[in-house]
């Protein structure tokens, strides 16, 4: 079992994967990396992220960076689960750069969206933290489930109608 990843490890990792960049990459951080990023918990057991581009470089160096970190490493975002949210680039915050590595947190309001689809209890938590510290507003969230419900068939393992009831029901006691 590999030790818990916190801010500093995190970083860590950006400073690896910059040292094999050999042109300008996008690191996407999401879920658990963002809520530690953000400081609504500790650690995180793994680093969820996104490259864009996704080269070759970057891919054949993960095995070789995990182990000398010690981290769990997924590739893996939002869209993998829920349908893409348009705009989600513009909309995700610019963290800080290590080398050829821009660190961004992945859109917050697709963050959002895939783990109250998910529904455990720590997604939820971190659904609400999104909101307290006003950086998903819950009229926008409920309005960009509103634009995927039609491309929802396009994910068989998501049931519509549960998937918006876990939206209602997280935005219940949400302004809107």
């Amino acid at each position: 079992m590999r030790p818990p990843v916190d801010e500093q490890r995190i970083r860590q990792l950006a400073d690896e994967l910059a040292s094999v960049a050999h042109a300008p990459v996008r690191v996407y951080l999401t879920g658990g990396s963002t809520a530690v990023i953000e400081g609504w918990r500790a650690s995180t057991i793994d680093v969820d992220l996104r490259f864009e581009p996704e080269g070759d470089e970057l891919l054949r160096a993960l095995p070789t960076v995990k182990e000398r970190l010690g981290i769990n490493i997924e590739l893996a975002s939002p869209p993998d689960f829920i349908p893409e949210l348009p705009g989600w680039r513009d909309r995700s915050p610019f963290l800080f750069r290590s080398g050829h590595i821009q660190v961004h947190h992945f859109d917050l309001y697709s963050q959002a969206l895939s783990k109250i689809e998910r529904g455990f209890a720590q997604d939820l938590t971190d659904v609400q933290a999104m909101i307290s510290d006003g950086l998903v507003d819950p009229v926008r969230l409920r309005g960009f489930y509103q634009q995927i419900e039609p491309e929802l068939f396009r994910y068989p393992a998501i049931d519509p109608p549960a998937f918006r009831s876990r939206v209602e029901s997280a935005l219940a006691d949400s302004p809107g």
